[in-house]
């Protein structure tokens, strides 16, 4: 009699091929998604690897690999191809027939004069579902300009919407945003193909993809005819629409974020004449008189105080959490959302699919990938002889996992 297995996460996407053209984050991220939920996704990359794995924020390497590559390859196998190699032709011929979508985050042309681009993918495999991830979008005046998150937000105004003076998001916010829009548009593509046997051309951007972090945001702002003077406001609040005090405010030993309460309230749970005085103004025309009384009041509050205080009263707040205090947060530790992963004798943390399936998180069947660390298994797979994978690899159109980690 057999033990029964461990329940685990259903793999919703068991059976889809995807051929991943990426780098940076914004493609791997979306591929990620994918592979999370059971997809077969290949990551196709150079033969001295991705430009992820060369470089990481904060020079944070583990072992020599690069925490930026494992925060979005997990779940993915590896192929190295030099894809201006003629020998490389039949590798790809063969992958784009036997896959359901090609996934590209190159910049617009760059797929097409490697030949693989929408219509030449298209003539190999008609029912293909081709996704293309750029920064402002495959056409349009701005096509051509590089399309980095911290660029994106200047230019979709997310910068100067969100501060008291221009503020950058401090996370590659558009980036990972943009990659689930993809994931979306893939996901919603290929339940079309199964049931009408048709591909889909996708294209997505970074540009659009800050724009739609903002959607709330944008449409008050058109809608209601504002000017950008709009945004200024006292600096504790958080937003240039919302009425006080919503915001950050500074305590004795902590940060505290305050959201929609009406002023009295607040007012009350402090026994605060000051602030009762300005419960009666518009809380947003005077947002800023009562933000700033707000902030004095509370300099001289411990947390613990301001909890007493607040949680009998039903106040939306919460103390501001950094990286250490996340980490270790009990409703973090609950969602499962950070696991720790070894690396080559090292351990890194990386965080987990965000969603959960029938109650579990999609598991880790297959570590980030060394580079080409699948090639040969995955050419076998497609009817490639041994003889055929030794000459791809003699001739140099494909990296053979050790001989890529030997040039890495």
């Amino acid at each position: 009699m057999t033990e029964p297995s461990e329940p685990k996460a259903p793999r919703l996407l068991e059976g889809m091929r995807v051929l991943s053209f990426c780098h940076y984050l914004q493609g791997p991220a979306a591929a990620q998604y994918l592979a999370d939920l059971g997809a077969d996704v290949i990551k196709v990359e150079p033969t001295k690897g991705a430009f992820e794995r060369h470089w990481a924020g904060a020079s944070t390497f583990i072992e020599d690999v690069s925490v930026f590559f494992l925060c979005a390859n997990r779940n993915k196998r590896s192929i190295a191809l030099d894809l201006k190699h003629p020998g490389s032709v039949q590798v790809l011929h063969r992958l784009i027939a036997s896959a359901d979508v090609l996934i590209e985050n190159y910049r617009p042309g760059v797929m097409e004069r490697l030949n693989l681009g929408y219509e030449a993918v298209r003539r190999i495999k008609p029912d293909i579902i081709y996704a293309s991830a750029t920064g402002f979008g495959a056409d349009g005046p701005l096509k051509d300009r590089p399309g980095q998150d911290l660029l994106i937000q200047a230019r979709s105004g997310l910068i100067a919407a969100s501060g008291a003076r221009p503020t950058v998001t401090g996370c590659a916010a558009v980036d990972q945003h943009g990659a689930a829009l993809l994931a979306m548009g893939i996901a919603a593509a290929y339940a079309s193909k199964l049931a009408t046997g048709k591909g889909t051309r996708i294209e997505g951007s970074l540009f659009n993809a800050g724009i739609d972090l903002q959607a709330e945001s944008l449409t008050l702002y058109y809608s209601g005819k504002q000017t950008r003077e709009r945004f200024q406001r006292d600096g504790h609040l958080g937003t240039w629409f919302h009425e006080a005090p919503y915001g950050v405010y500074e305590l004795k030993d902590a940060f505290v974020a305050i959201s929609l309460n009406p002023v009295q309230k607040i007012a009350a749970a402090l026994g605060s004449e000051r602030l009762t005085a300005l419960a009666r103004n518009d809380a947003y025309k005077d947002r800023d008189l009562i933000a700033s009384t707000l902030a004095d009041i509370l300099s001289e509050w411990s947390f613990a105080d301001l909890e007493h205080a607040f949680e009998p009263a039903g106040i939306w707040y919460e103390r501001v959490n950094d990286y250490d205090d996340l980490l270790v947060d009990p409703q973090a530790v609950h969602n499962q959302i950070f696991r720790q992963i070894p690396v080559r004798g090292g351990e890194a943390t990386i965080v987990n699919h965000p969603l959960k399936y029938d109650g579990f998180v999609p598991d880790l069947r297959l570590m980030p990938p060394e580079i080409g660390q699948h090639g040969e298994e995955i050419l076998a797979s497609l009817g490639f002889s041994r003889e055929e994978i030794a000459g791809l690899v003699e001739s140099g159109a494909l990296a053979a996992a050790r001989q890529a980690e030997a040039t890495n």
